[in-house]
């Protein structure tokens, strides 16, 4: 478990208002851009052997269990970890509730 991550109960808004104050217009204009972020569920390592042999209905384990959080990545940096859940208004689709977040004060 990385150090960098904390359950800081500050909104995510209330910490861009912190980044924009110190920043110059240039820097704020970034926080408008959109980032892709990835939600890690696990890992898997087959054997070459046993990839080329997917099909269809074919199982591959996860080094995770059902109830391990997830991890949230910009790239390969975690910024976070959560929980899936169910989106209230949204039946079946998926959602992250976060439970760790890492100080991105410094940027990402």
């Amino acid at each position: 478990m990385a150090d960098d991550l904390d359950d800081d109960d500050a909104p995510v808004p209330a910490r861009a208002e912190a980044l924009e104050s110190g920043k110059s217009k240039r820097g704020s204009a970034v926080l408008g851009v959109p980032i892709e972020v990835v939600i890690s569920v696990g890992r898997a390592r087959p054997l070459v052997s046993d990839l080329v042999n997917l099909r269809r209905d074919s199982v591959l384990p996860l080094d995770s269990r059902i109830d391990d959080p997830v991890e949230i990545l910009i790239g390969d940096r975690l910024i976070a970890r959560g929980e899936l859940q169910e989106m209230d208004d949204d039946s079946g689709r998926l959602a992250v509730r976060l439970t760790e977040v890492a100080d991105l004060s410094q940027g990402v």
